[in-house]
């Protein structure tokens, strides 16, 4: 299976941390190779948060580039539009509104 990398976005206090790591524990238990990593900044206050998700049968980074995004799950609509250059041209926009 080709790697497939899941960013979720959101603001402080959503659950995104929450959310890349029982998406990561599932992917484990379902046998994927998975490579997960925050970057939470001013999360406790409100601020930007993203996580990378990435999963296959060999992931050897957790750092997904702009443009390599098969799936981005955001929990607030402008932070969706904040990362959109990060999504594949065939890549899939789930969004909180």
């Amino acid at each position: 299976m080709k790697t497939k990398n899941i960013m979720i976005v959101g603001v402080g206090g959503q659950g995104s941390l929450l959310a890349s790591k029982l998406l990561g524990r599932l992917l484990l238990s379902r046998g994927y190779d998975v490579k997960v990593s925050e970057v939470h900044g001013m999360s406790q206050r409100g601020g930007s948060v993203v996580t990378y998700v990435r999963f296959g049968e060999r992931v050897f980074s957790p750092i997904i580039d702009e443009g390599e995004a098969d799936f981005i799950v955001s929990f607030e609509l402008l932070e969706a539009a904040r990362w959109t250059s990060f999504l594949k041209p065939e890549g899939t926009v789930v969004v909180n509104t």
